[in-house]
């Protein structure tokens, strides 16, 4: 099936959402926010606070509220101390080093004052993560300052393509454009004036970085990256991009400048969406967003998954549900499972789920099913732009796997803790307050001298002590020799209460 790509920019003051589709299903959802910007990718100029030897890392101050973490294994120095840097072949990633590292405490001292990157936004309670090994993009290539470097994106899959636009970079560099450099995807077939002016440009922010370095103060911002509009220009990679729409008048000007400037001849078209209905709620957007913040997900076949996203990890459980399908139940199971696979793919990439995820596929006795149900999952993740590693089935038939994980989910920029629960997802029955009620009854009567008790709880709880709990209050007054009275409170939750004594 030939795939189609549409991109739809809604922009308002405080905040741009962008949304991918591919065949007119929403696939990925972009948000920016004016008041929680993200900063991958920005440079700042950072001061050493701490040295940690033994997690060979430092906490950095970079001017925002928490201090940020860098690791020895991302910083340029330790990469460079011991061994040349290996082949990248992933498409807009540093190369991994080579060897053992330097370590940390050799290459900082606290109070220095450096160069960052920061290549993860702060996440719950962690601090962004920072990086010495500088990457900065362009339309078709990465600019590695410092960097002996060429490599190119696997997405290219020709290999004569990958050798041709290797040697038309490393000639360029020989002309006066030192540095590493990875071709990215949207570098495919690109000549070699193309390559140039991206690469002079590239150049020219850099020149500009060291200036701006020099004159600032430690904790400043040195360079932000594009806001979203651009950067999603800027990150077009694929041919199946046949239109943008943006339903701003302002930004589509913009975009349109910014795509006349840097990638005149483009095919993609850019539009300004004019229409009175919103441009997310006409092609179902809107309704998407509010599925993919829900934990069940219905499947074609009737099955369904089950996705829980915790602090150390996502898992996911497949269900058939409804679904009796086939002749027999292994049968049934694995063609479950097959569906299940492309539902997963998506909600990870829409979701915006990364770090360490447990699938639970039903338990399949075929051995070849589970590697087909393994190998699907790898062919439905292919398109997924984040990288991801995958284990086999395991044991116990779960499948572990890793997802690049840089900035929040969609379920953590849009949502906030549940108040009643703080999160947990569940909340004490009323059965279980109304005996806690009479616990603490009982407890504050053995150790205040009181004439009666006053119970102030909500109306669901007190309307079950009245109609279930009738004898076991007039025991309690008997026992205790003081009577006990109820009074609603409809502004409580189920699970508050307090007694009062009077």
């Amino acid at each position: 099936m030939i795939m189609s790509e549409e991109i739809l920019i809604n922009v308002t003051p405080e905040e741009t959402r962008v949304a991918l589709l591919e065949n007119g299903v929403l696939q990925e959802i972009l948000i920016e926010r004016a008041t929680h910007l993200g900063i991958v990718g920005s440079l700042y100029k950072g001061r050493v606070l701490r040295v940690l030897p033994g997690m060979q890392a430092a906490f950095v101050d970079i001017g925002l509220e928490r201090s940020a973490f860098l690791h020895v294994a991302d910083m340029r120095e330790a990469r460079l101390a011991n061994a040349e840097v290996a082949d990248s072949e992933v498409d807009g990633e540093v190369p991994p080093a080579a060897g053992r590292l330097e370590k940390i405490e050799v290459l900082l001292r606290e109070g220095s004052e450096i160069l960052v990157q920061v290549i993860k936004d702060a996440l719950g309670s962690k601090g962004a993560r920072l990086s010495t090994q500088i990457s900065i993009p362009s339309r078709f290539l990465v600019f590695l300052p410092g960097l002996d470097h060429i490599g190119v994106s696997v997405r290219i899959e020709d290999e004569g393509e990958r050798r041709r636009l290797r040697e038309l970079v490393r000639e360029l560099r020989a002309e006066g454009l030192p540095g590493g450099y990875i071709v990215r995807t949207a570098g495919e077939g690109a000549s070699a004036e193309a390559l140039a002016q991206d690469m002079q440009m590239l150049h020219r922010i850099w020149r500009a970085i060291g200036q701006r370095m020099a004159d600032a103060q430690a904790g400043g911002r040195i360079h932000d990256d594009l806001p979203l509009a651009l950067r999603t220009l800027r990150d077009l990679g694929g041919s199946q991009v046949e239109r943008v729409r943006i339903d701003s008048p302002e930004v589509h000007e913009q975009a349109m400048r910014f795509a006349e400037t840097f990638f005149p001849g483009h095919a993609v078209e850019i539009q300004l969406y004019r229409g009175e209905r919103p441009i997310f709620d006409l092609f179902g957007v809107e309704d998407e967003i509010q599925r993919a913040l829900e934990r069940k997900v219905p499947l074609k076949s009737g099955g369904y998954l089950v996705i829980d996203q915790t602090e150390s990890m996502t898992t996911i459980d497949v269900n058939t549900g409804g679904y009796v399908g086939y002749r027999n139940l292994e049968e049934t199971i694995f063609r479950t499972n097959l569906d299940a696979t492309h539902a997963i793919a998506r909600q990870l990439r829409l979701r915006n789920l990364g770090g360490i995820i447990i699938i639970d596929f039903i338990d399949m006795e075929d051995s070849a099913h589970r590697t087909q149900v393994v190998r699907a999952l790898e062919k439905c993740l292919e398109r997924d732009p984040a990288r991801t590693r995958i284990s086999a089935v395991s044991p116990l038939g779960l499948v572990e796997m890793t997802r690049k994980r840089i900035r929040e989910s969609l379920g953590h920029i849009l949502c906030d803790p549940c108040p009643v629960c703080n999160g947990r997802g569940y909340v004490k029955s009323i059965e279980t307050i109304c005996f806690e009620i009479l616990r603490e009854v009982q407890r504050a009567a053995r150790q205040f001298d009181t004439r009666d008790l006053l119970v102030l709880a909500s109306d669901a709880v007190i309307d079950r002590l009245l109609e279930d709990k009738t004898v076991h209050l007039a025991e309690l007054e008997h026992h205790l020799g003081r009577p006990i009275r109820l009074q609603r409170q409809s502004v409580y939750q189920n699970e508050q209460f307090d007694v009062v004594l009077l």
